[in-house]
């Protein structure tokens, strides 16, 4: 119950903002002094100097490669970047952080990648016969469930990937959903099995297991250690030889990809853009396929790692504009940009983020909803995916009703808002968007429990609830446990083999309301933390659904109503008044009712 935990604390406590500002100048290439900065929308204002040394006219698209480093979490994905940067001579080694590419607090405190970040590295390879100059643009990948939107994102701006693999964990849940990803995309895949330096270390098995799930040649496959350096120098090679250049024309007009935007208190919206075709230079009037609205660009650049201005952007290669938007809601992710006054065909863009988890955000303090609302709306700034909308509540005030693509998503929002924007919120309890038919023949999507009335006036007809299809990747000696868990959870079962003599792969159909509270830790408890889990929407489907509402002196507060399957109400109920025990005053009358049957037309009550 950490959203009580978190209740409690806000308003027991008094709070301070603590706002710092860190700023280092970036010396171009390669000499690097980094500190994290946590200025406005979390992005450090960049030292851009003269880029004379860079043409990138000398690299046509036949010499630039695209790929991305996928792979699930804690495999080694931003060490190998690093390395990868430190090989090319884009950062100086032993000079600047560890996980360069990784540059929120949150990430650096939590060890994992939120963002995907873009780096520009210049390497010279012996290529058909001929020492040539490439230029590669690597994209350093989340690996978290929750942040799949961004690596859909990064591949569509790649022809290739490198997928990491950890030699002693092997294929883990996550692996396998990149991996699909990376394969609907039709992209060169590069197998790399990563920290053979360590103990138990086991890269045959891993390789066998490679070759079971995705049919990837073993003599494929690159082993390496980031952290020693050893086998890295096949890498480059590698990505060089096996992934195709990127298809575009530079004769024809220009079309390029917004891949994502940020805004900077210097610059504003910077637009990051794969060129698909054509060419883009400084002073360029382009507009969007989407709004129909007209920019010049102002400024226009690689990351080298940082902002470099080259002045010019052509076929296949990654980087970023400066055009003069106003606001990141402008720079729709997806969107196709071209010269103004030409036709063009728009590029496919992405699937719009789906929002799986909803939280209610208050200030702690009624008085800071102005600066919480600010808060919000800079950090929004650097994360498009968030879905944000006020409301209102009895109990708590004014506040937001934000939509997330997980908890871990809804926690990195909650720690980026108290640490770079010092705000201090009360957060209410996950739901997830249900679906309720009325006699009358009309639907309502209820993202709020609060907002389900309790007495209906039309007789309720329907509820739907929205299924993930989890993935569960376990050592074999766990399978009835787990198999025991999910049946708790309401899970079909839809797959069930084994990749190797020692581990099983199995695949659920489960209720989203069943995974967003607990059920991730509560599958690593069982499996002594050797689980790995992943999951992606699916359809609705019918359920037997009811309201539960918790009241204090006899009234009901809105913030705290949530929405649970019948045969489950009884069980959260009492849970729910037990936890919220320990921490409210105990001389408060505390009682809780159960709306037990929303479809009958009489709204029958039962106090527990």
């Amino acid at each position: 119950m950490t959203t009580f935990k978190r209740a409690s604390k806000a308003l027991t406590s008094k709070f301070s903002a603590i706002y710092t500002c860190n700023f280092h100048p970036v010396t171009f290439l390669s000499h690097f002094s980094y500190t994290h900065n946590a200025s406005f929308c979390s992005r450090p204002r960049q030292n851009n100097k003269e880029a004379s040394t860079i043409d990138l006219n000398q690299y046509p698209s036949d010499n630039i490669r695209n790929f991305s480093i996928i792979a699930h979490v804690d495999h080694g994905k931003s060490t190998l970047a690093d390395r990868l940067l430190e090989l090319t001579g884009t950062i100086r080694k032993g000079h600047g952080q560890p996980q360069y590419l990784d540059k929120l607090q949150v990430e650096r405190e939590r060890g994992i990648t939120v963002k995907a970040q873009t780096a520009t590295m210049f390497h010279r390879h012996k290529f058909l016969g001929s020492d040539t100059d490439f230029l590669l643009n690597l994209v350093d990948t989340p690996g978290h469930v929750d942040f799949s939107y961004e690596v859909s994102r990064s591949l569509a701006a790649c022809q290739g990937a490198l997928l990491v693999v950890d030699a002693a964990q092997g294929v883990q849940a996550q692996t396998v959903a990149n991996f699909y990803l990376a394969f609907e995309s039709n992209l060169a895949i590069i197998p790399v099995i990563n920290k053979i330096d360590q103990p138990t270390a086991d890269p045959d098995r891993v390789k066998t297991q490679l070759k079971s799930m995705f049919d990837l040649n073993p003599s494929d496959v690159l082993l390496t250690s980031a952290k020693t350096g050893l086998g890295l120098e096949q890498v480059l090679p590698a990505a060089i030889e096996r992934i195709p250049p990127p298809p575009g024309k530079n004769t024809s007009p220009l079309r390029m990809l917004l891949l994502d935007s940020y805004y900077d208190e210097y610059k504003g919206v910077i637009c990051h853009v794969a060129i698909v075709d054509g060419a883009l230079h400084k002073g360029d009037k382009i507009c969007s396929a989407a709004t129909g609205q007209s920019y010049e660009v102002s400024d226009v650049g690689i990351m080298h790692p940082e902002l470099v201005a080259t002045g010019i952007l052509l076929t296949g290669q990654v980087g970023y504009i400066v055009s003069g938007m106003r606001s990141t809601k402008e720079a729709r992710v997806g969107d196709t940009l071209h010269h103004t006054r030409t036709v063009i065909q728009p590029l496919p863009g992405f699937k719009p983020a789906k929002h799986m988890v909803f939280s209610g955000l208050y200030p702690a303090d009624g008085s800071d909803f102005e600066a919480l609302n600010h808060a919000i709306e800079r950090l929004t700034c650097n994360d498009a995916s968030v879905s944000v909308t006020k409301e209102s509540s009895t109990a708590l005030g004014l506040g937001f009703r934000c939509g997330f693509l997980g908890l871990l998503h809804m926690d990195v929002f909650h720690q980026r808002l108290e640490q770079e924007h010092g705000a201090h919120v009360i957060s209410t309890v996950p739901t997830v968007p249900y679906i309720f038919e009325y006699s009358d023949g009309s639907k309502l999507q209820v993202q709020n429990p609060a907002a389900l009335p309790s007495n209906p006036k039309n007789r309720l007809t329907a509820c739907w609830e929205p299924t993930v299809i989890a993935t569960i990747i376990i050592p074999s000696e766990y399978v009835g446990s787990v198999i025991t868990l999910c049946a708790e959870r309401r899970g079909e079962q839809l797959e069930y083999s084994f990749i190797d003599s020692q581990r099983a792969f199995m695949r659920y159909r489960m209720p989203l309301r069943e995974i967003v509270v607990d059920f991730y830790n509560e599958l690593k408890s069982i499996t002594s933390g050797y689980a790995s889990f992943d999951y992606e929407d699916s359809e609705y489907q019918a359920s037997d659904l009811v309201k539960l509402d918790i009241l204090l002196n006899g009234q009901p507060v809105d913030a705290m109503a949530t929405i649970v399957h019948k045969s489950k109400a009884p069980r959260v109920g009492r849970e729910l008044v037990e936890k919220l025990k320990k921490f409210i005053d105990r001389c408060l009358k505390l009682s809780y009712k159960l709306l037990l049957d929303l479809r009958s037309s009489l709204g029958r009550r039962f106090l527990l």
